[in-house]
């Protein structure tokens, strides 16, 4: 059985194998792409999130580079444990739409307990935006209705070192 991915890629992958497909010529980045994302699921259910700085590290690792702004989720149990990261939207250089129905379906889809919302800034200005505040207030207020915390959202830029972590701005 093939399933396509999730994140956007010229790639199929054989369920029964476990074993992907390039469904055209792939570039050498593109080849690069898709193998940071086999590595990135393979190493993140079970990681512990226990601090801003694994939040930071995971987010990064996962969305940091893109050229576009991509807003990921990562859905944990009770002990702050990830279940799940998950792209959620794509945008433009320089937004995305976020749908808060989407992110509530799938949190109680992973029956998580709390969540960590993320996205990239690709001109490296981390700074959150009054719609960035908007919707992270939206999101926490939605979510809350259904028993799932938001620890934090977090913006990172094309540097690890360029973030803003709105639990510790006191934006949450």
């Amino acid at each position: 059985m093939l399933q396509t991915l999730q994140h956007s890629t010229p790639f199929v992958l054989h369920e029964d194998t476990g074993c992907y497909q390039a469904t055209r010529e792939l570039s050498p980045a593109e080849i690069l792409d898709m193998a940071s994302f086999i590595a990135m699921q393979s190493f993140i259910p079970g990681k512990d999130i226990s601090n801003v700085s694994d939040s930071i590290s995971t987010i990064w690792q996962w969305i940091g580079t893109r050229k576009n702004e991509v807003f990921i989720a990562l859905f944990l149990d009770n002990k702050h444990r990830v279940i799940r990261v998950e792209e959620l939207f794509y945008g433009t250089i320089d937004s995305s739409s976020v749908h808060p129905r989407v992110v509530v379906q799938k949190a109680l889809d992973y029956n998580a307990a709390a969540i960590i919302l993320g996205h990239n800034h690709p001109s490296g200005v981390v700074t959150a935006s009054e719609s960035d505040k908007r919707i992270t207030t939206r999101l926490k207020d939605v979510l809350a209705m259904v028993d799932i915390r938001v620890l934090d959202h977090i913006i990172v830029g094309p540097d690890e070192a360029l973030h803003t972590s709105f639990a510790q701005r006191g934006f949450l």
